[in-house]
This record gives C-alpha cells, sequence and structure tokens, in this order.
C-alpha cells in the first residue's frame, strides 16, 4: 500500500503508517482504521472524530462535540504540543506500547487526559457548564475524575486510568507518570487552594493518595498505595500510610518508571532495593 502521509509531521506520518500496516494485516479492523485514523489529514482531526465518538451521547451528539473539539485544537497551540507530547511519553515509558496508534486508539487513560485539555480551555475560556459537562461524561465513561479547573503540563502518562481522580487547584507539572487509582484530593476540610501541587517528572505508584495543598518535589516518587500529607523534596522517596520520606532517587523517577525504593541501610553503608 502506497503511504498518503502529508509531509512535516513525523508522529502523525509513523501513525498513519502504522496503521496502514494493521489494517493490511487484519482485514476485520480495516474499516475501523480507516475511519479512525486514514481518512483524516491530521493527528488532530483523527483525535476529535475518535474522541467525540466515545463521548457521544443522548444530550450532546458526537458531531456537537467534535466541533467543540475541532475549535480548540484549531485556537489553542498549547494543547496541540501537550496532546503530542503525551503521546510520546506513552510510547517512551510503557512497555506494553509498540507505537504512537496504539495510545490514540486504544488507552482511556490519554483519552481522558486529552478530554480534560479541551475541557480546561473550554474553563478558561469562560464556558464552564460546557467544561463541567466534558468532566462529568469522561468519568462515566472512562472513570477518570479530572476537575476542568486542574493545570495539567505536558508529557504526561496516565498508565490504564481506572479510579484516577484530580481535584480543582491541582497542579500536575511536565513529564509526570501515575498508575491507575491516583488521587490528587484534598483533605476533606480546606477551602480555596486545597490540592496537591506535583513539580516535573514525578512518579505516582499505583493507588497512592496525595491529599491536602503540598508539594512534591521535581523528580520524587510515591510508592504504591502510599498516603502522602506532607511535602516531598525533589529526588526523594515517599511511601507508607501516612508516607514518610524512606530514600533518594538517582534520577526523576517520573521518566524512569523505576518503582523500587532505594534506601542505605543505617549500619552497613551499603543500599538495598525493596520493592513497592
Amino acid at each position: 500500500m502506497s503511504d498518503p502521509t502529508p509531509t512535516g509531521d513525523a508522529l502523525w506520518q509513523s501513525i498513519r503508517r502504522d496503521a496502514a500496516d494493521e489494517a493490511e494485516r487484519e482485514a476485520v479492523l480495516a474499516s475501523y482504521l480507516h475511519a479512525t485514523v486514514l481518512t483524516h489529514d491530521s493527528l488532530e482531526a483523527a483525535l476529535s472524530f475518535h474522541l467525540a465518538g466515545k463521548l457521544d451521547g443522548s444530550v450532546l451528539t458526537g458531531i456537537t462535540i467534535r466541533e467543540v473539539f475541532d475549535e480548540a485544537y484549531a485556537k489553542s497551540a498549547e494543547i496541540r504540543e501537550a496532546m503530542r507530547a503525551d503521546l510520546e511519553a506513552v510510547v517512551d515509558r510503557d512497555p506494553a506500547c509498540t507505537g504512537a496508534l496504539t495510545p490514540l486508539l486504544y488507552f482511556k487513560g490519554f483519552h481522558a487526559l486529552q478530554a480534560h485539555r479541551v475541557a480546561h480551555w473550554l474553563w478558561e475560556e469562560g464556558r464552564r457548564a460546557l467544561a463541567l459537562f466534558f468532566q462529568n461524561r469522561v468519568s462515566e465513561l472512562f472513570d477518570v475524575d479530572i476537575h476542568p479547573a486542574a493545570r495539567l503540563g505536558k508529557g504526561i502518562l496516565i498508565d490504564h486510568g481506572t479510579g484516577v481522580v484530580i481535584g480543582e487547584t491541582a497542579v500536575v507539572g511536565d513529564d509526570v507518570s501515575m498508575l491507575q487509582g491516583v488521587t490528587l484530593g484534598g483533605t476533606g476540610k480546606d477551602d480555596g487552594d486545597r490540592h496537591p501541587k506535583i513539580h516535573n517528572a514525578v512518579l505516582i505508584g499505583a493507588g497512592a493518595k496525595v491529599l491536602g495543598n503540598v508539594h512534591v518535589g521535581h523528580g520524587a516518587k510515591i510508592g504504591a498505595g502510599s498516603v502522602v500529607l506532607i511535602d516531598v523534596p525533589p529526588y526523594c522517596t515517599a511511601a507508607g500510610v501516612p508516607a514518610t520520606l524512606v530514600g533518594d532517587c538517582a534520577e526523576a523517577a517520573g521518566l524512569t518508571m523505576d518503582h523500587r525504593l532505594q534506601r542505605a541501610l543505617p549500619f552497613e553503608g551499603v543500599e538495598e532495593d525493596v520493592s513497592t
């Protein structure tokens, strides 16, 4: 099959090539791959079509939803840049992913994140009722609940996605990785700025809860199942219920995806790895 891909967007070219190859290998999916990828002339067009089909419902049709997504992509270079960085983050950090076509079509963590980006754009434009509608619809469909006011950077990986909750005043930096069941929430008693601030390149393990207006520093790591109520310094590891500081990170954990706890033994002066 000849490659009809337009030049100038290497990521989109790669996705189209993979879709064309997959359509040849799996005839049952050929029409699906043509409808979702090969008939579109840009990554933005393909994603807006795909997400609109998923979010389609009795209140807002897929056609109307797609118009909103297309408007956001046309007006916000920031959304377009972040979406590509998110795709590349999944390919780089998820060993189950062999190319960008897979998260584009099948990973609901990626889908929920891209829907949030449009909802956040609507929120900032003052179209808050529609933003909240998208939040509710995404929560129902994908089991990922991100308030449209929450500010998320680019290059984010939400692996699996199920049960992720991010509150209204949360801030998530660039290159952050989080797994299923993560909560960036409030303590339940504070008003105003009450949610966590996650700095760049942080790794948050499955089921971890970070609560309150606390800071998790650059490159830090939160162990799976932990409940974090304290600030975590850069390149430190916090684990436990409630979490305490248990070690350091040699490299930015959000990029390495290394969930092991590395800590100095108190007497021997050597290091051991303790699985979370």
